[in-house]
């Protein structure tokens, strides 16, 4: 692959601008199209790790996010500054901070409401609840898609058709933009057992003339390298989680400051540093501040000397490695220490799972009466519909599919409107549908 390629200025679904340019940049113009985006901005009431939390500083998408971007901005600059030799003239290293930080606000955009929680109550629903009769017409691929509903694809969808200019581009970014932001350039027949994949069938067209814009390397049909920025993004999100999800379990008085101490100083690099705060009554809070700004230092040193490493195989699209675990090995051995420590004492939190199974029940009535709804648009057309499905359609505003779509567009468009939903809104109207409310 080549930098000349790989950070075209060319946009999906508009005209391609020549390189110079006054003021903002292409790159900057795609993060204040992402900032200003409907969908960025329900982020903020979308479940990170914990649905519906009652305290204000834990973590939603939204912050997540932004924490995600700053992130992934330094580690952008970084190599930026260490490949300004190999870079084309009209990309400084900011710009290429600008394009990681970009693809990392857009990382979680198509995450549904309750977090992952979502994405298994609308994959299990289409497993075990649809009925057979929901589920005429589909092809085997359609059907997974639909089975192995993942909210990176749908982030894909969102960036490329649904947002800002419907089905003519979306936010209309740089190719580079979403190259950064595909982590999974592939279809769901690659998704592998922990189905991940970042384009529906409904977008393939779009992935393969963004790898081959791109220079990508192919790997197969609907199958692609990752672009070579998606590594920082990839890095800048695990540090968050290794980091950030620990002091929401903390804010909730499911772990104490004691329990995470000696992970943060072993991604210090430095189990010997101590700060003159540990002795003194501060919070557990301000401790974690103290730790936190070293650890993640350390991070983005080691993931920039695992990526400049590794920038052989990765030009040539053959690495496969993970750039935190193919670094320093106290970050790699204090991720996995996070890891463990999240799952054997934050994930099954009660209340944390007594909110996802309502998640479930909650997603499951929209999708009952929404799937329903459309299947019959598409049996009967809008002079057949029943009264009740009538006024469902109608609910779907934008996003309603027409009657002489096909099942599988139709349950798509279903997915865009309740994906894009926050979990007040999810949670309110499936208690509407549901009968249970009449306020």
């Amino acid at each position: 692959m080549q930098w000349d390629t790989l950070l075209t200025t060319k946009r999906y679904g508009h005209e391609h601008l020549t390189p110079e340019e006054v003021g903002r940049s292409h790159f900057h113009k795609d993060h204040d199209r992402i900032i200003f985006s409907s969908a960025f901005r329900r982020l903020g009431r979308k479940t990170q790790v914990h649905p519906l939390a009652l305290n204000d500083h834990i973590h939603t998408r939204l912050t997540h996010s932004i924490e995600v971007g700053s992130l992934g901005r330094s580690l952008g600059i970084r190599v930026g500054d260490l490949l300004q030799d190999q870079l084309p003239h009209w990309i400084s290293p900011h710009d290429l901070g600008t394009i990681v930080q970009s693809a990392c606000l857009a990382h979680d955009i198509g995450n549904p409401p309750f977090g992952h929680a979502g994405e298994y109550a609308i994959r299990d629903w289409f497993k075990h609840e649809a009925g057979e009769q929901l589920l005429e017409g589909l092809t085997p691929l359609q059907l997974l898609d639909l089975q192995t509903f993942e909210g990176n694809a749908q982030g894909f969808r969102v960036v490329t058709r649904i947002e800002n200019h419907l089905f003519h581009g979306g936010l209309r970014l740089t190719y580079p933009t979403l190259g950064t932001l595909l982590k999974y350039p592939w279809t769901v027949e690659r998704a592998g057992k922990k189905g991940k994949f970042s384009s529906f069938g409904t977008e393939t067209e779009i992935l393969n003339a963004l790898g081959r814009e791109l220079g990508l390397v192919r790997l197969g049909d609907d199958y692609w390298c990752r672009h070579p920025l998606a590594f920082l993004v990839e890095a800048a999100d695990d540090i968050c989680y290794a980091i950030l999800d620990l002091e929401d379990a903390i804010e909730l008085n499911i772990l104490g400051f004691n329990d995470i101490k000696p992970i943060l100083l072993q991604l210090c690099g430095d189990t010997s540093y101590d700060d003159e705060i540990f002795s003194t009554q501060a919070s557990a809070r301000r401790k974690i501040s103290a730790l936190r700004g070293k650890a993640m230092e350390n991070m983005i040193e080691s993931a920039v000397t695992a990526f400049m490493h590794n920038l052989p195989e990765i030009m040539k699209g053959e690495y496969r490695g993970e750039l935190l675990a193919d670094g320093d090995p106290d970050v790699k051995q204090g991720l996995q220490k996070a890891k463990e420590l999240a799952r054997e004492r934050v994930f099954p939190d009660n209340r944390k799972a007594e909110l996802e199974v309502g998640a479930y029940s909650t997603l499951g009535t929209l999708l009952e009466a929404f799937c329903h709804a459309a299947y019959e648009l598409h049996r009967g057309g809008e002079d057949q519909l029943s009264y009740r499905s009538q006024k469902i359609i109608s609910l779907m505003g934008i996003h309603s599919p027409s009657p002489n779509w096909a099942v599988y567009p139709s349950y798509m468009r279903v997915l865009d409107f309740i994906g894009g939903m926050t979990d007040n809104y999810a949670a309110y109207l499936a208690r509407q549908i549901g009968g249970m409310s009449v306020s």
